[in-house]
């Protein structure tokens, strides 16, 4: 079967596999946990790089990571996977690791992801941080300000920056763009400090992620298997989603038509698909549904992994051509009504009770539809899945790092670069204006003091201080030599004078 990838055997001895030329009209794996998803997920994207088909995938337990070692014989299943193998007519099954690329938006488990803020543009950005029409219509503007400014938006502070000068001239700009206001920036301020808090700072930036790096096939002709660790990410589902439909549809901007080729470019696995649509607004998901519908033509097929087939919106659902139905159950209505759902959107087989056989299902079993050769849904079929080539749980830390250190894109975006960008731009403006203000304030205050002068000058000339100098006296007290000595010559004469006349007029009275 070089032409399509083994899934199993059916309880009619017929094999099942998935047509590789028709594996770009996306699919669907469900079941309820611990049904076996997540395997057949590892057994897909094995099958797919085996096949020379790239892979994506997101990793949301750690297990998929297992993809990157080969199974062993010590393993405590290796007889059961050995038995099935045979049961199911898989001859030379045989151990084996997948060539893989480990990724993560936090640069933690695997190489960073990062993008700018410019290339997630004012839309995804504004769902990303669940902006209002008002709020998301003045992003729409600092976007259009940093395009006619020249202003490049790669990372968070660029976008505060910006944000803080749109504050500052909001009534300049209100009358260029429509009307802004301090209260709508503030408020996307806000979100963006709950966006750095949840860790979004560190997916935005450079060196941003180049496309083609996911679509590599290694020189034994074997596709990579691009594993996103997302075991942080999905603490936080709005950024999970957001990511990945920015992620495809960068990819369905970025890839040329190529209709229906032999084999897929590049494969799409949606782990926890729900929440791609729990938080996706109406716009949004007519955004996801035209996105589907259309990237088929760029050779890239999307298979979504989900508990529930409810999961899925009706006109997305519609697009998923292969699909893989493990087992649900059903104790509720809204259970039951889910299985009756499920059971209807396959081909019936006579052979049993497709929605009985649902809730009957064994764990690594599955209810099996794919197209056939001419794009037809074949008949549903019970179906035992095959056991993987691969390790069945996580790679170890050590193994992860091995791995790593061998990758095709090793050092490429393992550092980040800060250039030169709207923040410091705007900071070099700023810095002028207030050397500027700075400038004129100098100008004032000496301009202020110059009329100071000037008016106290005029003050002085009415009061009559401008004539000419005179002699000032000598306001001293002090004697000098000279004076000091006819002072003293003058005092003993007019004694001795006065003594004389008092002696005399005494004298005369007592002759008397």
């Amino acid at each position: 079967m070089d032409d399509s990838i083994f899934i199993g055997g059916a309880d009619d001895g017929r094999t099942q596999g998935l047509l590789l030329k028709r594996a770009n009209r996306h699919g669907l794996v469900a079941g309820a946990t611990g049904t076996g998803k997540t395997v057949t997920l590892q057994i897909l994207a094995q099958g797919f790089a085996d096949a020379g088909v790239p892979v994506f995938c997101a990793d949301v337990k750690g297990d998929l990571s297992g993809l990157c070692v080969p199974g062993s014989k010590t393993h405590k299943l290796h007889d059961k996977l050995i038995a099935r193998a045979e049961k199911i007519g898989l001859k030379d099954y045989h151990y084996e690791a997948a060539p893989v690329v480990f990724w993560d938006l936090f640069g933690k488990k695997g190489h960073p992801v990062r993008t700018t803020i410019s290339d997630m543009g004012p839309v995804l950005l504004a769902r990303l941080m669940n902006l209002n029409n008002t709020q998301e219509g003045v992003l729409t503007i600092a976007f259009e300000i940093a395009d006619e400014e020249n202003l490049l938006l790669l990372d968070l502070k660029d976008l505060r920056s910006l944000l803080n000068f749109m504050a500052e001239n909001a009534k300049d700009i209100s009358a260029d763009y429509g009307n802004v206001t301090r209260a709508s920036v503030g408020a996307i301020q806000r979100r963006l400090l709950v966006m750095e808090r949840d860790g979004a700072e560190q997916f935005f930036g450079e060196p941003a992620l180049e496309f083609t790096d996911f679509l590599r096939v290694g020189l034994d002709g074997r596709g990579f298997v691009n594993v996103l660790d997302a075991t942080t990410l999905i603490q936080n589902p709005r950024l999970y989603a957001i990511f990945l439909l920015w992620l495809l549809s960068e990819l369905f901007e970025e890839l040329p038509e190529v209709g229906d080729p032999d084999k897929p470019k590049l494969v799409f696995f949606f782990d926890e698909a729900h929440l791609l649509f729990k938080y996706a607004p109406q716009a949004l998901l007519d955004t996801i549904e035209q996105v589907v519908k259309l990237i088929r033509s760029k050779g890239v097929g999307v298979y979504f992994v989900t508990q529930n087939p409810r999961d899925i919106p009706d006109a997305v659902l519609a697009q998923l051509g292969n699909r893989i139905q493990h087992a649900l159950r059903a104790y509720t209505p809204n259970e039951r009504k889910a299985v009756r759902a499920a059971a209807n959107s396959f081909r019936p087989n006579p052979a049993f009770d497709t929605q009985d056989t649902i809730t009957q299902l064994g764990v690594g079993e599955a209810l099996v539809s794919t197209l056939d050769a001419k794009g037809r849904p074949n008949m549903v079929a019970r179906t035992l899945i095959r056991p993987p080539s691969s390790r069945l749980g996580p790679a170890n830390a050590a193994e992860r790092a091995k791995v790593m250190e061998s990758s095709p894109v090793a050092g490429r975006y393992d550092r980040d670069i800060d250039r030169d960008s709207a923040y410091e731009a705007l900071e070099r403006r700023r810095a002028a204006a207030l050397e500027e203000q700075e400038r004129q304030a100098a100008e004032e205050a000496a301009q202020k003091e110059r009329q100071k002068r000037e008016k106290e000058k005029a003050r002085t000339s009415r009061r009559g201080y401008n004539r000419a100098p005179t002699r000032r006296r000598r306001t001293s007290r002090r004697q000098g030599y000279g004076e000091a000595a006819v002072k003293s010559a003058l005092r003993q004469a007019t004694r001795q004078i006065t003594r004389e006349l008092v002696r005399g007029l005494l004298g005369g009275f007592l002759r008397r």
